[in-house]
């Protein structure tokens, strides 16, 4: 069987067939125990995890990296299809066919001859046909957002679909005056130390803030993960520098730690 599915020499689909045989065959009688054990349920878990690491490889900018972790994402989408075969839902072939078809009723201005010369005419009739295909009459313009995407994302996906109808702000400093509201209220909030008005009003302004993002173009989740990393990094730097001294940061008062933060910001942009 390992000579059969090691050839790199094979077609594509030869590959993907390959791939399905090996996944049916770890889900069969004589395969792997914790393969057969797994439910649609129990994959949800590992299918967020393959995705962001993926976004992980893109970001180190390793194609070996991202070739492997695109694999394992893949894996995922055949696992779970595997599964609904089981159940006689559907296949994998089915999710394919799927896919082509949505993508060929997408793209008349490629495959029909139609009309669309910029990007922005074709977002206008991609989302047209989306949402014939999904009973436009009556649906709601932020139908179809998922609800797991993380919370920053999924804002800004709202505020994108609310715009694209009109209701969005007029110019980029109306977005920063509505930033300085929502603080301002927030202030009042937590002056007052009611904490379900709090967790309200922070929420509230954090969506104020994901809007300010998009009106500039930036992409709120990634500018909060490349904040967060830079956080990480400078106080990792900034414990080494405690850890040459014998020292750790438990050691040091509030003031001294500021210090030697302030101390590592200067020598990182030096």
């Amino acid at each position: 069987m390992s000579q059969e599915i090691a050839p790199k020499d094979r077609s594509a689909g030869a590959a993907v067939e390959a791939l399905l045989a090996i996944m049916a065959r770890l889900r069969g009688p004589g395969g792997c125990p914790w393969d057969a054990r797994q439910t649609l349920e129990t994959l949800k878990a590992f299918l967020i995890e393959e995705a962001y690491e993926v976004l992980d490889a893109l970001e180190a900018g390793d194609p070996a990296a991202h070739r492997e972790e695109l694999g394992d994402l893949l894996l995922q989408v055949v696992f779970q299809a595997r599964v609904r075969e089981e159940e006689g839902a559907f296949t994998f072939r089915d999710v394919v066919e799927a896919i082509i078809g949505k993508l060929i009723r997408r793209h008349p201005h490629v495959f029909e001859g139609a009309d669309a010369r910029t990007p922005e005419a074709v977002l206008k009739r991609w989302e047209a046909i989306k949402a014939s295909e999904k009973g436009g009459v009556g649906r709601s313009v932020l139908a179809g957002v998922p609800r797991h995407l993380p919370a920053l994302q999924r804002a800004q996906q709202v505020q994108g679909r609310a715009a694209r109808v009109g209701f969005d702000w007029a110019e980029a400093r109306d977005v920063a005056a509505k930033v300085a509201e929502e603080w301002g209220e927030t202030r009042e909030a937590l002056e007052n130390g009611d904490p379900q008005k709090v967790e309200e009003e922070i929420g509230d302004l954090l969506f104020a803030v994901v809007n300010l993002c998009r009106f500039h173009g930036v992409q709120a989740e990634q500018a909060l993960d490349r904040a967060t990393g830079k956080f990480v990094r400078r106080f990792q730097a900034m414990e080494e520098r405690l850890r040459m001294r014998g020292e750790a940061p438990e050691d040091l008062s509030l003031a001294e730690l500021d210090a030697l933060w302030e101390a590592t910001k200067r020598e990182e942009r030096a």
